[in-house]
């Protein structure tokens, strides 16, 4: 698919920000890497931060050290919310409608990676679609009305594995019982979430809601995400050698979310990241999107298992 380079040589930057005073942003991970750093750069232009994060120690620090950055005016607050279990889902989205007045735009960023062995859920899930996926569809839904309400946005942070592993969903085995490694479950899981994404677009489009929704990538950025006791140690060792060489920073693989959530007139079924190096760095554009992810009858499939499976359903 043919993109155009909207933004110039040098891409979007946090240049083209102005005033965010009386936005809200409601983040999922935001304790290190790409949703601090988004996080960070939203309070330092006036906007109200709500994280949703699991580690309510590590987010109360989290606040901490951004007031004594940014000063104790900024607006930042956390709701706990694990996302590997559908019940906490339900419950911080239900503290989310009770204590946001407003969402300009729900950003799905935290996620799980290369998880060394198969774990599953409490809800029966493979940790990396259970984590990545399921958690976020359930998620974007019970706060649709609220978001629709505000004429926000939902920002999907997808990844360029998408265009690695089965590049299908694995309907058969979509907890990967049978041939489990740590890479395929997490590309698996990011092309459900994009195929989500782009599936909730048409839905939308199709009934007059009023939402944007939109799909970003981190390129390859130096996080915490490849790291942890239960991570594949191979893919580990040789990210720690090889990220001082390839990879940018966190703060500018947040710029993609950034984008996403706050610049007007962008594009359906477009995916914004890193353009250069195998879209692993560079400025931040449209990027070439692959076509399987475009594949209507397996979303359309993809998005009835979904709701079957959190039982929860859509109004669209």
């Amino acid at each position: 698919m043919k993109t155009e380079n909207r933004f110039g040589p040098k891409g979007w930057t946090p240049e083209r920000l102005g005033s965010l005073k009386g936005k809200t942003y409601v983040i999922t991970g935001t304790t290190t890497g790409i949703g601090y750093e988004a996080t960070r750069l939203l309070l330092s232009k006036g906007a109200k931060v709500v994280m949703l994060n699991r580690d309510g120690t590590r987010s109360a620090a989290i606040i901490k050290k951004l007031k004594n950055e940014l000063g104790d005016n900024v607006d930042v607050s956390f709701i706990h919310m694990d996302l590997s279990i559908l019940d906490s889902v339900r419950r911080a989205a239900l503290k989310v409608k009770k204590q946001v007045p407003n969402i300009d735009a729900l950003i799905c960023n935290a996620a799980i990676s290369q998880i060394a062995r198969q774990e599953i859920t409490i809800d029966g899930f493979e940790s990396h679609l259970g984590v990545n996926y399921f958690g976020h569809f359930l998620l974007c839904g019970l706060l649709f009305d609220k978001i629709e309400e505000s004429k926000g946005r939902i920002v999907i942070v997808g990844s360029n594995a998408y265009k690695m592993g089965l590049k299908r969903i694995n309907f058969e085995d979509m907890n990967f019982d049978t041939h489990y490694n740590a890479w395929n479950p997490y590309a698996h899981s990011k092309l459900a979430l994009m195929m989500f994404a782009y599936e909730l677009q048409r839905r939308i489009q199709a009934k007059n809601k009023n939402v944007q929704v939109y799909v970003c990538h981190p390129g390859a950025s130096r996080t915490d995400l490849i790291k942890g006791e239960n991570l594949n140690k191979f893919v580990k060792t040789l990210w720690a050698i090889l990220s001082p060489f390839m990879a940018q920073s966190a703060e500018k693989g947040s710029w993609p979310l950034v984008l996403c959530a706050t610049e007007d007139m962008l594009k359906s079924e477009a995916y914004y990241g890193p353009t250069k190096r195998s879209e692993l760095v560079g400025p931040v554009d449209e990027c070439v999107l692959e076509k399987h992810v475009l594949d209507r009858k397996d979303a359309a499939k993809l998005w009835t298992v979904s709701e079957q499976k959190t039982s929860f359903k859509w109004d669209l």
